[in-house]
């Protein structure tokens, strides 16, 4: 099963890996018998589905989370390997589509007249409330 992450990044199912282990959580003594915990990782640095600006882009923003350049992802909160094995690949997919969002740039705009009058105004009482701490002169 490929993952698709929109708007042009598809995985290639050989590229992701899966490891399951038991859950803790509800399922009462079925847990105890049952791997339903997964565990999907994605070698980001050796992955051959991503261009060279995506990989450095994901290995920029995502630098804290990779351990050896592979991203992991574990789902253990439903009782089904089937569901959170869905849920990890969300998880994955929602991870990667937010890291290739590129970056907004702030374009700086002129303060508003009213936002400057409250500047000026809020300057003249802080200005007004310091001379009132003065000593008064001795004439």
């Amino acid at each position: 099963m490929d993952l698709e992450i929109p708007p042009s990044l598809k995985i290639p199912a050989a590229e992701l890996s899966w490891r399951f282990s038991r859950s803790s959580g509800p399922g009462g003594q079925h847990v105890n018998t049952t791997d339903s915990r997964a565990e999907l990782t994605w070698n980001v640095a050796a992955s051959t589905s991503l261009t060279e600006e995506q990989r450095k882009l994901l290995l920029e923003r995502l630098g804290r989370r990779l351990v050896g350049g592979a991203l992991s992802v574990t789902a253990s909160e439903e009782r089904s390997q089937l569901r959170n094995r869905e849920l990890a690949l969300a998880k994955l997919a929602s991870l990667i589509a937010a890291a290739l969002v590129p970056e907004t740039i702030r374009r700086a705009s002129k303060p508003t007249r009213g936002s400057a009058r409250r500047h000026r105004v809020a300057k003249e009482q802080r200005s007004a409330t310091k001379q009132q701490r003065r000593r008064p002169a001795a004439e």
